[in-house]
């Protein structure tokens, strides 16, 4: 029984730290994502700045530097979607991996817990066969003494 205590301290304590590690994970997702919410904003800004300026008009070299930092502007939302999408991916497989440990740790408990019954009844068992001998016993010895 020992043995099936460790095993199950040792299922819960990996099943903790898979879920600290998913914890972590999920809000490193949501930095990602905010940070591609502020970048996408500041891109729609500089592009509406850019459309009014346009508009008012503007010498070629203010157009081409407005038109190049939007570009660059463009590159960044595209790079900070393909980290949130990593960011997503390696949240979804510490999800598979927080599941798998939390299976296994419910798996040993029920385990545990079953050995616990089994040795509860075997020691009720005991306990009533040992019940029933000394029940056997009194009365013999109360025959043997009035005779």
């Amino acid at each position: 029984m020992k043995a099936l205590k460790t095993a199950q301290r040792v299922a819960d304590e990996h099943e903790r730290q898979r879920a600290e590690a998913l914890g972590a994970r999920e809000r490193r997702v949501k930095e990602c994502e905010t940070k591609l919410q502020e970048l996408e904003n500041y891109e729609a800004n500089y592009a509406r700045e850019f459309a009014r300026r346009a508009r008012d008009g503007m010498g070629g070299a203010g157009l081409r530097e407005f038109q190049t930092f939007l570009a660059r502007l463009g590159e960044a939302v595209q790079q900070q979607r393909e980290i949130v999408r990593r960011a997503r991916a390696e949240r979804d497989s510490d999800l598979t991996v927080w599941q798998h440990a939390a299976q296994r740790a419910e798996m040993v408990d029920r385990v545990v817990k079953r050995r616990e019954r089994e040795e509860l009844q075997a020691q009720d068992r005991k306990e009533q066969r040992e019940s029933d001998e000394r029940a056997q016993r009194r009365p013999a010895r109360n025959l043997d003494v009035s005779t």
